[in-house]
């Protein structure tokens, strides 16, 4: 299959898949013209590495574990093995501290505009009038 058409079933860009290949993670066949031909299995492996790609990881990272991930039969559920787990563990901790830095800006920043808000709960942004710096 070549590239636009598997972008396609992939639910991906060509320029995705291209990055991928750079990248070292995606390894398509090619034709005797030197057009990327990509199989079946090449789906499998897209899906992975969006995946682990949500999941916080960069692409060395992913280089590194791709084999370690593996769809289940039902395929939503993952077996990974444990030395990724602990990569895994790494970017969670580092999300919380980013979180609970977040929090605190945005306390720090409620306490100098004088709003008492529970921003926790409200995905939404303030106002542009109770925006620190606005003039209204």
């Amino acid at each position: 299959m070549r590239i636009g058409e598997f972008a396609a079933h992939a639910g991906v860009t060509a320029r995705v898949l291209r990055h991928y290949e750079d990248a070292g993670l995606l390894e398509p066949s090619r034709t005797s013209s030197g057009y990327r031909d990509y199989g079946p299995e090449d789906v499998g492996t897209v899906a992975r590495i969006r995946l682990m790609i949500e999941a916080g990881l960069n692409t060395a990272t992913i280089r590194q574990y791709l084999d370690c991930v593996e769809a289940g039969s039902d395929g939503t559920s993952i077996e990974m093995c444990p030395s990724l787990r602990g990569r895994l563990d790494a970017v969670a901790a580092r999300l919380d501290d980013d979180a609970a830095r977040i929090a605190r800006t945005r306390a720090g920043i409620d306490r100098l505009t004088g709003t008492d808000s529970d921003r926790a709960s409200s995905t939404s942004p303030a106002p542009s009038s109770r925006r620190l710096g606005s003039r209204s």
